[in-house]
């Protein structure tokens, strides 16, 4: 574990990897503090103004008897198993149960259609999924197609051929034995977001978990801290959600709030904060600029309890860090990391690792560098690849049945993660855009993310995203694509406006030339724009 300190320094002084050869993710979750204080609540879900709380003893139990349904069911130690499921308890006696069978977890986003979820389900060969009527509706014209997929779970009850969540639980044992695990044995597969190309499933081991505690203690400032609660909107499907949030909260005990939603809504968002009493959330930069266009949210919302927020995904950008500061009295614990190898930059503001436009500094424990093409190191504040070397505990094992995209992920000892970034004379690493999304315009390379965070700093601009449009003079020009808040209509005054904006906050070679107002953007189930659709696009 990761011990407070006053600065970065003290921070990585004090730190040591201690990967226990044997760990299983399920009993250190659900039966741990199970142990202790079985009444200890873990989940708090809030539906319709309804709230009901799970224990960690409950966790335990129904996992245990969950995990021994399954095993009659036939799942054996590396089937994969589908989760498909909105923020709940399930969620976690699902993956409780997963990993205490020895098997692999299989996240899968609500928000994915019949085409994401059958090719999830087909790539990864999953034997069991446990879903709900909304899921199973989905679910259902797909499985003449999926052969492998014989065991078939509804929370709502048995459904044609989908066995009843209750009915299996209610007949089996609260008591199971878990499968002894070692810490490099496969647990979790997460498909990455798809923003290029096809998604390929990242293989974890069940290591990954206590590999991300360091980063989670330094970007959520220390918990557990008395009263504590965590909240995010991120579908704990996504790595952030489960990762950055929930599994971690809840192995130090922490309770996690549960609120399922179709999409975020910055006052409802604000209002849950309040009511449940929030003390540390994760929200995604797009989450933390919605929230921007909520005038006086302190003097609106009872935030008094509301103690960190963090956030990763994407780069949060200068402005949206300043506002934070100054509307919500809190300096953002910025992070970074991909499905492969997440949170191994971070800030930590209590330490003193926070700085506007970066997202912090390595993780103890991690070993980030900034690389040329060549392989060599950048200087400082020079623009390369982000990279990681291995061995490390958060990085995936492979790519499911995807060999050689494995090994061209890597260079050497390095893990290279396709995102471009510089690190400053400090330390801080200052993300700059993935690869792809880079905007060559009159020998500039221009990263979108300063510019989407300077766009959405206009009052009229709810969301925006930059890329670059072909142009015969500089290459690329910026162009950007707005969606505007309530009460503003798109116009070329507007756009003009919007225009001089940006030109006067950062220089004349960033502006968008180009504007396109649009109802909605491309997004992956985590939150990030998918730019490539935009690019392509007419």
């Amino acid at each position: 574990m990761l011990t407070p300190a006053p600065d970065y320094s003290g921070l990585v002084a004090g730190f040591s990897w201690s990967i226990p050869e044997r760990y299983n993710i399920g009993v250190d979750v659900c039966d741990r503090w199970a142990e202790v204080d079985p009444e200890r609540v873990a989940i708090v879900e809030v539906r319709d103004r309804s709230v009901e709380t799970t224990s960690f003893g409950a966790l335990r139990a129904a996992s245990n008897r969950l995990a021994g349904a399954l095993r009659a069911l036939g799942i054996v130690p590396g089937d994969r198993i589908g989760v498909l499921l909105p923020q709940s308890a399930a969620v976690v006696i699902a993956h409780g149960a997963v990993y205490k069978l020895g098997a692999i977890a299989l996240p899968l986003a609500g928000a994915f259609g019949p085409e994401a979820l059958n090719y999830r389900l087909s790539d990864s060969g999953t034997r069991a999924l446990i879903t709900d009527a909304a899921g199973l509706a989905k679910v259902a014209p797909l499985r003449a197609a999926l052969p492998d997929l014989a065991v078939v779970i509804s929370l709502d009850g048995a459904d044609g051929d989908a066995l009843g969540y209750a009915d299996l639980l209610a007949a089996a044992s609260p008591d199971f034995t878990a499968v002894d695990t070692g810490a490099d044995d496969p647990a979790l597969m997460i498909y990455t977001s798809g923003t290029t190309g096809l998604a390929k499933g990242a293989l974890h081991a069940h290591r990954v978990l206590l590999g991300h505690m360091p980063g989670f203690l330094m970007m959520h400032d220390f918990p557990p801290k008395p009263g504590d609660r965590m909240w995010t909107p991120s579908d704990w499907a996504w790595a952030g959600g489960l990762l950055n949030a929930t599994l971690p909260s809840l192995r130090l005990g922490v309770p996690v709030v549960a609120r399922p939603l179709a999409r975020f809504e910055p006052e409802d968002a604000l209002r849950l904060i309040a009511e449940q009493g929030i003390t540390t959330a994760f929200l995604p930069p797009t989450a933390l600029r919605m929230l921007r266009g909520v005038a006086d949210p302190r003097g609106r919302y009872d935030l008094g309890r509301l103690r960190n927020i963090a956030s990763a995904g994407e780069a949060l950008g200068p402005e949206t860090f300043a506002w934070a500061q100054a509307e919500l009295g809190l300096t953002i614990g910025e992070a970074y990391g991909q499905t492969e190898c997440n949170l191994v930059l971070a800030a930590c503001p209590s330490a003193d690792v926070a700085r506007a436009g970066s997202t912090g500094r390595p993780v103890p424990g991690h070993r980030v560098a900034v690389l040329r093409p060549d392989g060599t190191e950048a200087a400082v504040d020079e623009p390369g690849e982000i990279a990681v070397a291995r061995p490390d505990p958060v990085m995936f094992l492979r790519y499911w049945n995807q060999p050689e995209a494995t090994q061209k992920k890597f260079s050497g000892d390095w893990m290279l993660t396709g995102d471009t970034a510089r690190r400053d004379a400090d330390g801080y690493v200052h993300f700059i855009g993935r690869d792809d999304d880079l905007i060559t315009s009159a020998a500039y390379r221009i990263g979108p993310a300063e510019i989407e965070d300077c766009l959405t700093g206009h009052p009229a601009v709810a969301m925006a995203a930059a890329v670059g449009k072909p142009d015969p003079l500089r290459t690329e020009i910026v162009m950007a694509y707005l969606v505007l808040r309530d009460g503003y209509a798109p116009s070329d005054a507007l756009a003009a406006e919007i225009q001089a904006f940006v030109r006067e906050r950062l220089s004349a070679h960033e502006y968008p030339r180009a504007i396109a107002f649009r109802d909605h953007l491309p997004m992956t189930t985590s939150g990030k724009i998918i730019r490539r659709q935009l690019r392509d696009g007419p």
